[in-house]
């Protein structure tokens, strides 16, 4: 079975690799981009291989989960994107990040509309949201021109605010 998940013009999406983990330790591991994902903290090495295990089961209990963002010209790992469940939520979650020295390429925008697509054409889903910090605007214009819009400001249980993005089939 090939791990190849999706193409769009410039970038393959493919499953994760064991060979995948330093890519991930650099992306997670980078301070400055971590500032937007999760806690806003740096992820270690054993949490690096801990994720690969839980992808590896999102693989088989979902089909999908995250995914390794591959430029075609030199199959460089640039980045990871993928659909998501965090804490059991019902619906699937758009997740990504990429290193820092792409950012501002429109990689994370063509990325976005193709998992959106194969979101629907594969998996049938009908609805899937994406989650920012409020002043994250590089990733709020990356969502909307991906096809998503601005959905509710949600408020956590820490009293921190969510920016919530959604996508629904028509």
């Amino acid at each position: 079975m090939t791990d190849a998940v999706f193409e769009t013009e410039r970038l393959s999406v493919r499953r994760w690799r064991e060979s995948d983990l330093q890519p991930l330790l650099t992306v997670y591991g980078d301070a400055e981009t971590m500032i937007w994902v999760g806690d806003g903290q740096p992820i270690s090495h054993d949490e690096c291989v801990h994720w690969l295990e839980v992808t590896r089961n999102n693989y088989q209990n979902r089909g999908y989960g995250m995914f390794a963002v591959e430029l075609k010209d030199s199959a460089e790992v640039i980045g990871f994107c993928g659909l998501v469940h965090p804490g059991g939520q019902s619906e699937a979650e758009i997740k990504y990040a990429y290193l820092r020295d792409v950012w501002g390429k429109g990689y994370a925008t063509e990325v976005v509309k193709g998992m959106i697509n194969y979101a629907a054409s594969v998996h049938k889903i009908r609805y899937l949201i994406a989650t920012t910090a409020p002043q994250n605007i590089a990733s709020h214009n990356v969502l909307l021109k991906a096809g998503m819009e601005r959905g509710e400001l949600r408020t956590e249980e820490d009293g921190s605010a969510t920016q919530v993005f959604v996508w629904a089939a028509n």
